[in-house]
């Protein structure tokens, strides 16, 4: 892992990459891209196509070793943005690191294989960084999907695809990573990950999980960021925790009241939004969920981003939809990264 600082710019398009020019007016050029993290406004489905142009134009501009992690959607008051993750030269209080999974085959998607392999590729990365597991802060995923042409190939070779539908292999692809995670940062057993994946579908998850699934890609792109362990205590720092539900602006608040105790600034805001599965939210029933024209992802990121951005004061905060596994059902994992 390397030391890293944190920009993030406001885009025109999906293939804007005019925030280049304006992170190398800060100091930085694309060889010290450790990890390009955006929204994109797409629809955030199967069929988001801007995520796929944005991670085409910024993968022929950054490091082989590098990472993209598109999401698409940015309804309501959500910015189109990106954020650079890039090497300093000096210690900043934050650590980070980048790096991928072997290639998936389709019937490997949103199972298990797909968990153990998020999980040793993380536990590696870790373990070569020399970091304590609790000093983790977020570990961002972007992976695969099935499309319908990788539905037909799992059948033709005579076995049984995990799902026939190509939008809930998004959120059982976010799952399986999800549980990868929590079993790389000791958050489950490894007993776990059966149970968590079988039939029965014992619900597990992370607080430091942040998921997005995309046909762009056949792996995983994986980024970890972390306390460094010799400077806590740094320019940038980062805390993290989880909502309990859609409108827990509490947990957020007491965020804001430990940034602002420390003399901070937000620098980007981390959250997973989700549609509460169980049809309503603190005894209320919501709709999101029997809406047959617009998904409940998106009901999702517009909700929890209009909270977010209104009380941190900006648009441009990366909100995910789809929380499987990444914070409570109808929750979702949060993470600050703020400067002091």
């Amino acid at each position: 892992m390397a030391a890293v600082d944190i920009f993030k710019y406001t885009t025109s398009s999906p293939a804007d990459t005019t925030p280049l020019s304006r992170l190398e007016n800060d100091g930085y050029s694309a060889s010290d891209v450790v990890a390009v993290i955006g929204k994109t406004e797409g629809n955030g489905c199967v069929n988001d196509f801007s995520r796929t142009l944005s991670s085409h134009i910024w993968e022929a501009k950054i490091p082989s070793s590098a990472v993209t992690v598109f999401s698409g959607g940015t309804e309501g008051v959500l910015s189109p943005h990106v954020s650079f993750l890039v090497k300093s030269k000096h210690r900043t209080g934050l650590v980070a690191s980048s790096g991928q999974t072997r290639d998936f085959a389709p019937n490997e998607v949103g199972t298990a294989v797909q968990s153990r392999e998020v999980a040793a590729v993380i536990s590696r990365m870790i373990a070569e960084a020399g970091i304590q597991k609790d000093a983790v802060h977020l570990v961002l995923i972007k992976c695969p999907l099935l499309t319908s042409t990788d539905i037909e190939e799992i059948r033709s070779a005579g076995q049984a695809p995990i799902t026939t539908d190509t939008y809930d292999s998004m959120a059982l692809s976010r799952y399986a990573s999800a549980i990868g995670i929590a079993l790389a940062l000791d958050e489950i057993t490894p007993e776990k990950v059966s149970a968590a994946l079988g039939p029965e579908q014992e619900g597990v998850w992370s607080s430091r999980a942040s998921c997005s699934s995309g046909a762009e890609l056949k792996n995983c792109h994986i980024m970890v960021l972390a306390a460094d362990p010799q400077e806590e205590k740094g320019r940038l720092r980062a805390t993290s925790g989880y909502m309990k539900d859609a409108m827990d602006s509490g947990v957020f608040l007491e965020m804001l009241d430990k940034i602002k105790a420390e003399g901070g600034k937000v620098v980007q805001v981390f959250v997973k939004a989700e549609a509460d599965p169980s049809g309503s939210i603190r005894g209320l029933r919501h709709t999101m969920n029997t809406d047959s024209d617009i998904h409940s992802t998106r009901h999702a990121r517009a909700a929890v981003g209009g909270l977010i951005a209104g009380l941190v004061g900006d648009s441009a905060v990366y909100v995910s939809g789809g929380g499987e596994g990444q914070g409570p059902p109808g929750g979702g994992s949060l993470s600050i990264v703020y400067s002091v």
